[in-house]
C-alpha cells in the first residue's frame, strides 16, 4: 500500500478510535459519578447553566475521556502508519487539543480544569501513545 495513503488512513482511523473511546467514557461517567442534583447534562445549554454546581470529582471522567481518547487514537494511528509514527500520533493529539480548546471557549469551567486538561490530556498522551507503539514495534 502507498505509504502516504496508509498514513492518511492511519490518522482517520486514529481520530475515529479516539472519538469512540472519548464518547464511551463520557457516556459511562454519569453512572459512576452522578451529576450534581439539579444539573441538566442532557443538553449543552443545561450543562452550561449548571457548571457552577460541579465539584472536582465531576471533572475526573471528562479528563480521563480526553486523555484516554487521545492516547488510544494515537496508538491506533501509530500501529497503522507506514512511517513517522510519533509525528502522526502527535497529529492526533493536535486534533484533539483543538477540540479541547473549542470546548474551553464553549463550556465555562474552572480554570484549574481547563489548564490541566489542555496541558496534560492531549499532546503528552499522544506522544506517549505513539512512543509506546514505536518501541513495541522496534
Amino acid at each position: 500500500m502507498n505509504p502516504i495513503f496508509k498514513n492518511i488512513l492511519a490518522v482517520i482511523v486514529g481520530l475515529f478510535v479516539g472519538s469512540v473511546v472519548n464518547m464511551a467514557i463520557i457516556l459511562i461517567s454519569s453512572t459512576v459519578i452522578p451529576p450534581p442534583d439539579g444539573a441538566d447534562v442532557t443538553t449543552m445549554e443545561g450543562l452550561k447553566a449548571s457548571m457552577h454546581l460541579f465539584e472536582t470529582k465531576h471533572f475526573i471522567f471528562p479528563f480521563l475521556a480526553h486523555a484516554l481518547g487521545t492516547f488510544t487514537g494515537a496508538q491506533a494511528t501509530a500501529l497503522i502508519a507506514a512511517n513517522h509514527k510519533t509525528k502522526l500520533a502527535l497529529v492526533i493529539g493536535a486534533f484533539f487539543l483543538l477540540g479541547g480548546i473549542v470546548n474551553v471557549f464553549t463550556l465555562p469551567s474552572h480554570i484549574w480544569y481547563n489548564v490541566t486538561d489542555l496541558v496534560f490530556a492531549y499532546l503528552p498522551m499522544a506522544y506517549l501513545g505513539g512512543k509506546l507503539i514505536k518501541k513495541k514495534k522496534s
